[in-house]
C-alpha cells in the first residue's frame, strides 16, 4: 500500500533514466508535452500517425542499429514498427518485458538504452484500460523480438523529443491469486483467513489486538521468483483494522496495484515500512498475512478510514514482480 493510500499509476520503470519509463511514456499516452514544435510543419509522421524515414538493421532480439536523418520532429502517439518479430505473439493481459533505446530527434544522440546492461523494463501490461490506443494497438498481436519506435516529446524541463525504440524481448501472464502450497503450522493465535472460490480473503481477527512489532505470516507458499528490495511487486488484498472492519481492498476494485518495495531517490519508500519490510523474501504466488504495528504504517496520523495509531490487518497476493 502506498503511503497515501491510493492506487497507484502505472509505476516507473526503473530501466529508464529519461523524463519518461518505457512504461510510463506507454501508460501516459508518451508523455504528451505542450511544446509547439510537438506537431510543426516539419512533422515526419504521416496523416496515419506512422514515423517516415526511420529504419532498423540488426539480429531479431538484440540491440538494433537504428537511422533517420536529422533533425526531425515527432508527435506524441506517432509509431513505426522497424522489425517484425518471430516469437510468441502477445495477447491480451500479458505482461512484456522490453528493451529500449532512446535517440535524441535533433541529432540523433542516444539518450538511454536498456540494452548495454540488460536491464529490461517488464512493468508494461497489455491492457486496453491502461494504455493509450496507440500503444496498446501495436503492442498487441505483435510478435517477440518486435522492435517498434514511438514518438515522445518530453514535457520536463529537459525538453527532449526522442524516438524511444522497444524492442519486445519476453511475455508472461501475472497470477490471477496466490498459488501455491498452504502453510499448515501457521500460529494458532494469529487472525483466520478463509478464502472464497476466486481467491478473495475472509477474516476472522481471532481477538487480535495491537501490535508493537511486524508479525509477516506466509498462508500460501507460492514457488515464483523470490522478493527483494529492488523489486516491484504486483499484488491484491485487503486491509482491516483490528476490529475488522474492512478499510480497502482491491479485490472490491477488481484490480491490482504494482507496490515498489525499493526507495526513491531521497531514500524514502513508496509504500509503507510494513509492507516493505513484511513483503521482502517472499516468493511470487504467496498469499502473506501482515500485522502492522502503528509506527511501520501511518502512525499518529488519521489516514481517511485509518484512525491515527492503528495497527493494521493485511492479506496480500502476490501476483507478480519485476
Amino acid at each position: 500500500m502506498r503511503k497515501s493510500v491510493k492506487s497507484m499509476l502505472s509505476p516507473l520503470g526503473k530501466a529508464v533514466a529519461l523524463a519518461c519509463s518505457l512504461a510510463m511514456c506507454v501508460s501516459l499516452a508518451a508523455c504528451s508535452s505542450s511544446s509547439s514544435d510537438s506537431k510543426s510543419s516539419s512533422d515526419s509522421s504521416d496523416k496515419k500517425g506512422q514515423i517516415a524515414g526511420v529504419t532498423a538493421k540488426g539480429k531479431l532480439g538484440e540491440k538494433p542499429t537504428i537511422s533517420f536523418n536529422t533533425p526531425m520532429t515527432v508527435s506524441d502517439g506517432s509509431y513505426v514498427v522497424l522489425q517484425k518479430g518471430d516469437g510468441d505473439v502477445i495477447e491480451e493481459g500479458d505482461r512484456v518485458c522490453a528493451q529500449g533505446i532512446a535517440l535524441n530527434v535533433k541529432d540523433g544522440t542516444e539518450l538511454m538504452d536498456t540494452w548495454t546492461k540488460n536491464t529490461p523494463d517488464c512493468s508494461l501490461k497489455v491492457d486496453s484500460k491502461t494504455l493509450s490506443s496507440t500503444y496498446y494497438n501495436q503492442i498487441k498481436g505483435a510478435k517477440i523480438n518486435t522492435t517498434i519506435g514511438f514518438g515522445v516529446n518530453a514535457q520536463d524541463s529537459s525538453g527532449y523529443s526522442y524516438i524511444l525504440a522497444m524492442t519486445f524481448v519476453s511475455k508472461s501472464k501475472d497470477l490471477e491469486k496466490a498459488t501455491g502450497e498452504e502453510v499448515k503450522d501457521v500460529p494458532a493465535n494469529l487472525p483466520k483467513v478463509t478464502r472464497a472460490k476466486n481467491g478473495k480473503p475472509s477474516i476472522d481477527m481471532n481477538g487480535q489486538g495491537s501490535v508493537d512489532s511486524l508479525i509477516s505470516q506466509t498462508l500460501i507458499k507460492g514457488n515464483g521468483a523470490k522478493l527483494t528490495d529492488k523489486n516491484t511487486v504486483v499484488v491484491k488484498y485487503t486491509g482491516w483494522l483490528t476490529n475488522g472492519k474492512q478499510f480497502d481492498s482491491s479485490w472490491d476494485r477488481d484490480s491490482t496495484i504494482d507496490a515498489d518495495l525499493f526507495s526513491d531517490s531521497s531514500g524514502q519508500h513508496q509504500v509503507i515500512e510494513g509492507w516493505q519490510k513484511g513483503l521482502v523474501g517472499q516468493t511470487v504466488g504467496s498469499q502473506v498475512l501482515l500485522v502492522i504495528p502503528p509506527d511501520q504504517a501511518y502512525g499518529d496520523k488519521e489516514q481517511g478510514p485509518i484512525p491515527a495509531n492503528s495497527t493494521l490487518v493485511f492479506v496480500i497476493d502476490i501476483l507478480a514482480a519485476y
